[in-house]
């Protein structure tokens, strides 16, 4: 599977989701990269109600529905999406991605 959330991670989705009013069954979670911060590449995350395009992929992980375009997938192979509650910038979503050669200190942009 290309991207997996940990627990903690998918709590905090459906936790957003609720809090959002998002209608939970028809809610994805879009993860990719784009160019730009300070590494080269930056992460992107999103909750959406956009359907499957053509050029995404659908993947399930913790009982959430995630999109990811076929060009973020080369980048994001067997990265594993977690969720710190504290941290010297305060809680937010931590990639772990097999695939960066570099991170910034923020942990947002990265490196292949």
């Amino acid at each position: 599977m290309a991207v997996t959330l940990s627990e903690r991670a998918a709590q905090e989705i459906k936790s957003i989701i609720k809090q959002q009013g998002l209608p939970e069954d028809a809610t994805r979670l879009r993860v990719g990269v784009k160019g730009g911060g300070c590494s080269g590449f930056s992460y992107v995350l999103d909750l959406t109600e956009e359907q499957v395009g053509e050029n995404d992929d659908e993947l399930e992980s913790q009982g959430i529905k995630i999109l990811i375009d076929n060009k973020s997938h080369l980048y994001l192979d067997g990265t594993e999406i977690d969720y710190k509650s504290n941290g010297p910038l305060g809680g937010g979503f931590v990639f772990k991605n097999p695939n960066a050669t570099s991170t910034c200190g923020c942990g947002s942009s990265f490196a292949a």
